[in-house]
């Protein structure tokens, strides 16, 4: 079918109208599996930088699984050190060693402050929340339209610039229903992590919401990893660091 679609297009003369004849939610998908494995570990810095140019580092161990189930363990600073999150589909919670017990987040609070919020730092894969809407020519790559699914996630439209040829983003436009922009991130230094996995290294981001401010997150490692399922349990928040 996709191949008549595309003769039909050339016949035409429109190259514009290929565009429509690909499947926007499969290229989604693509995304999400070239971005990362189904099942992973990695390791990431945030790193916050006020107006003043005053920096703020996090680092943090993170694992994956499946579709709905995220979680991570802060590692770096000292003064953080043994915080854990632990995202389940929707629902976000933050364990704190001195507290005892996890207590509940939303997805535009942010464990770490700056520009990037929870639904950043505990990203499940964008197929699960978003459908894709439209998908245009753009050059070199395509722009992806995409729509949240439900009224809980934390952007409700996505603007999503793809390569043709890699399936990586390079530029995401975070936007309300009305079309207002939250913010941008920027996909940036693609790198081979080993194991089949090249994907940027680097995200930026900044906000009209926060000016003079800048959040950036960098991949430090990542691997397809087999975990069970009771590691994304509020009883084993506290152990997490275990798994490094």
């Amino acid at each position: 079918m996709i191949h008549r679609l595309l003769v039909f297009c050339l016949l035409l003369g429109s190259i514009s109208l290929c565009a429509y004849a690909i499947d926007g939610n499969q290229l989604l998908k693509e995304v999400d599996r070239k971005l990362e494995p189904e099942a992973y570990e990695m390791y990431r810095k945030f790193v916050n930088i006020d107006p003043e140019g005053t920096k703020k580092e996090f680092t943090l161990y993170m694992v994956k699984k499946g579709q709905d189930k995220i979680a991570g363990v802060f590692i770096a600073p000292a003064s953080e050190k043994g915080r854990t999150t632990l995202r389940l589909d929707e629902n976000m919670w933050l364990y704190v060693p001195n507290v005892g017990k996890p207590v509940r987040i939303t997805s535009m609070q942010s464990v770490i402050g700056g520009v990037f919020n929870n639904s950043d730092i505990m990203r499940l894969d964008f197929s699960v929340e978003y459908d894709v809407e439209k998908v245009e020519e753009a050059g070199r790559e395509y722009l992806l339209h995409l729509k949240a699914k439900t009224n809980n996630v934390a952007y409700d439209r996505l603007n999503m610039w793809v390569s043709k040829s890699t399936k990586l983003p390079s530029k995401i436009e975070c936007r309300t229903n009305a079309d207002m922009l939250i913010k941008t991130l920027y996909y940036k230094e693609t790198k081979d992590f080993g194991g089949g996995i090249v994907r940027p290294s680097v995200i930026e981001t900044e906000s009209p919401l926060y000016k003079g401010y800048k959040s950036i997150m960098i991949y430090a490692k990542i691997q397809a990893k087999t975990l069970k399922d009771e590691v994304f349990t509020l009883t084993f928040m506290p152990h997490l660091e275990s798994l490094r």
